[in-house]
């Protein structure tokens, strides 16, 4: 069997509810083989997969005919519980106006100039973990370094006291895990009581702000009770969009940081090259984020009938976007499958298009850039010193361990 009719063969038997062994650990061989062979790929329970660059950038401009509410697809998959209430309250899982009001209040807290704010206390903290991690040498860079930054950062934008920021990593984990193609029961148990414990604190945080109110120029606390133009959210709405905050800065920038420096790792040469011109880290963290997408998948309803590749899709059809297949798409890029960090243009998908643009992207890539650059420069000879552990989830890539030497 040729190359050609093997990658036709994978393509035909994939199945997003029913992924193989493996797959999680490396999942670009199957993406390359529904670039090429099924680019609308449909299966067994009506949904459809798209894979290729052209195909997602288009879904994502067009919110008339690709919807982003979530209500009718997780009903059956969580049914009337704390996980549905807050997946389809969220602001990623809604289209306007409630994710243009929720937006437009958040963004007003994420301006260029109080992100800029954000830097010196950001090196300070990078600089704080590196200095405990010297003091180790053998560390986890997961735990001790690229999840512990974005927790902070993101308590920060809370004005969340640090005694209380202790189980903001397991929650996040447990709900973003929810996310994933098929769920077990206790994955599912475990969620909702997350969410549960998540409200129930941030209810009575939000109880304290409202007595003390800070600044909503830079607490994002702040300015979502507030509101913006006489709009507010509802009691539901602030508290599960501060979950989503919470959430989505932490796991996608952990999952940046980590899946950075294990590429660094296996591509020597491009190590070299960013430790010789350290000014390639802008350039370096878009390739890292084109590459490893910490958020592989993606998801959109139909509103309409539609048609891509000759092949028409129904109104009402549930649609998985391949993020990272679409990030190494070859007609998008030239060698998608080769680390380039000087690559240019590079405008990869991992923080989405259009309305549905991260509102973080910005405070991502700063984080990125702090912390891999610095990390760099204090250990430049860094190396594994045990078997790296991905988390096994296929929507979100990274780590959940990652040993190393750092001496």
């Amino acid at each position: 069997m040729d190359a050609a009719t093997s990658d036709a063969a994978l393509a035909a038997r994939f199945d997003i509810n029913a992924l193989p062994q493996g797959f999680a650990d490396d999942p670009f061989p199957t993406y390359r083989a529904l670039l090429e062979h099924a680019p609308v790929k449909r299966f067994a329970d009506g949904s459809v997969m798209l894979s290729r660059y052209a195909d997602l950038d288009r879904v994502y401009r067009d919110t008339r005919a690709f919807s982003s509410d979530k209500k009718v697809e997780f009903l059956p998959k969580f049914g009337q519980t704390p996980l549905y209430e807050h997946h389809t309250t969220s602001l990623v899982f809604n289209d306007p106006p409630l994710h243009t009001r929720v937006r437009k209040i958040m963004m007003g807290a994420l301006t260029p100039r109080a992100i800029s704010a954000m830097e010196p206390g950001l090196i300070a903290l990078v600089d704080g973990l590196l200095d405990r991690m010297a003091r180790k040498n053998d560390v986890d860079l997961i735990e001790n370094f690229a999840a512990a930054i974005p927790i902070e950062v993101i308590g920060n934008l809370f004005v969340m006291p640090h005694e209380e920021r202790g189980p903001l990593r397991d929650w996040s984990l447990a709900i973003l895990g929810a996310l994933e193609p098929t769920l077990t029961p206790q994955q599912q148990e475990i969620g909702n009581r997350a969410v549960t414990d998540f409200k129930a604190y941030l209810a009575d945080l939000a109880a304290r702000r409202r007595k003390e109110p800070g600044d909503p120029a830079t607490d994002v606390l702040t300015r979502l009770i507030d509101g913006n133009d006489g709009e507010q959210l509802s009691d539901v709405e602030l508290l599960q969009n501060c979950i989503f905050i919470l959430n989505a800065g932490h796991e996608t920038t952990t999952n940046l940081i980590g899946n950075a420096l294990f590429e660094l790792l296996e591509w020597p040469d491009e190590r070299r090259r960013l430790e010789a011109d350290p000014g390639l880290i802008d350039t370096a963290v878009d390739e890292f984020l084109r590459f490893q997408s910490p958020n592989q998948l993606g998801n959109r309803m139909t509103t309409e009938p539609v048609e891509f590749h000759g092949e028409e899709i129904a109104a009402g059809t549930r649609i998985h976007l391949c993020i990272g297949a679409a990030n190494r798409d070859p007609r998008q890029y030239d060698e998608p499958d080769r680390l380039d960090l000087t690559r240019k243009p590079n405008r990869h998908l991992a923080f989405a298009q259009g309305p549905h643009l991260c509102a973080g992207f910005s405070l991502a890539r700063m984080e990125g850039r702090i912390a891999i650059s610095r990390f760099l420069q204090r250990f430049p000879n860094y190396r594994l010193a045990g078997t790296p552990q991905r988390t096994g989830r296929v929507r979100f890539r990274g780590f959940s361990h990652l040993p190393a030497e750092v001496g």
